[in-house]
């Protein structure tokens, strides 16, 4: 069975990634004075946040539509048995909410809609992973068998500049919001079923990513898998090399990468928001 896998550009993967993995993507789109741009094609991560300097208004964010999931999902049967579509949290996002709905239509292929939960280098995670399953042969059931327990075990926390964006995106709660602003804080903030909510609040943004540093140091001594991790940046490329090399440096065995966090996320935690994920390699012990 050939099965095509999916994401939405919130999973901020390389080029070389979509087309070496041959990962499709659908594209969400931020609006910037009445204009729409579909980011990581109208729109980079520095453009964007060079742009929102000189705004009025707050950007806002769009979901690809019904059409635009019909389209690719109607093209892509045509050359697969099945998809596997793999998108950011449901509680953040309707994205995963038009997948399902094109899915449950479509006549020429099975459709499986995946709700990673989280978003940015989490969900590159788990779209990575069912390509590299994909590719090896296995079972769209096998797949989501692995995407589940990569999901159970999958964490991600960051920093945040200023929380405003984030209750006014409606993605934080306005007591949340409220009291981190008040009190001048850099809270730790995390998914918690699905959704962004506080972990730890902490007076410094030097002293949050210690805490989160803390939070990996026990997640490396007590998960029996190895850890992949990704650095995720907003717009501070040089901040979050360098956060990477102090943690590879302490962590030699763990895999790192540094990604990003692409207008659509940006438009909710701003410039300079700094961020650690990690996950386990479910296969490591079949391999």
């Amino acid at each position: 069975m050939s099965i095509a896998i999916v994401t939405d550009s919130t999973a901020y993967l390389t080029p070389e990634q979509y087309k070496e993995e041959g990962i499709y993507r659908i594209p969400l789109s931020v609006i910037m004075d009445n204009k729409v741009y579909k980011e990581e094609e109208d729109i980079s991560a520095a453009e964007f946040f060079d742009q929102t300097r000189n705004v009025k208004r707050l950007p806002t964010s769009s979901q690809p539509t019904v059409g635009d999931f019909y389209s690719l999902y109607e093209r892509l049967g045509k050359e697969y048995d099945a998809i596997i579509s793999i998108h950011l949290s449901s509680k953040i996002s309707g994205t995963y909410q038009n997948a399902s709905s094109v899915a449950n239509s479509m006549e020429n292929i099975q459709v499986y809609p995946y709700d990673s939960g989280v978003t940015c280098a989490a969900q590159g995670f788990l779209a990575l992973k069912a390509a590299e399953m994909a590719q090896a042969g296995a079972s769209v059931e096998e797949i989501l068998q692995v995407l589940n327990q990569m999901r159970e075990e999958t964490d991600t926390y960051f920093v945040v500049d200023n929380l405003t964006n984030l209750v006014k995106g409606g993605r934080l709660s306005q007591t949340a919001g409220t009291v981190g602003t008040l009190l001048k804080i850099k809270p730790v903030l995390y998914f918690k079923d699905k959704k962004i909510d506080v972990y730890d609040k902490i007076r410094t943004k030097k002293k949050s990513l210690k805490r989160i540093e803390e939070l990996f140091e026990e997640a490396v001594q007590n998960t029996p898998y190895p850890l992949q991790a990704s650095i995720v940046h907003a717009n501070s490329p040089e901040e979050g090399a360098e956060w990477k090399k102090k943690l590879e440096k302490t962590y030699p065995s763990v895999k790192f990468d540094l990604s990003y966090f692409g207008p659509v996320i940006g438009v909710h935690v701003g410039e300079k928001a700094l961020g650690l994920t990690w996950t386990i390699d479910p296969e490591y012990k079949k391999k």
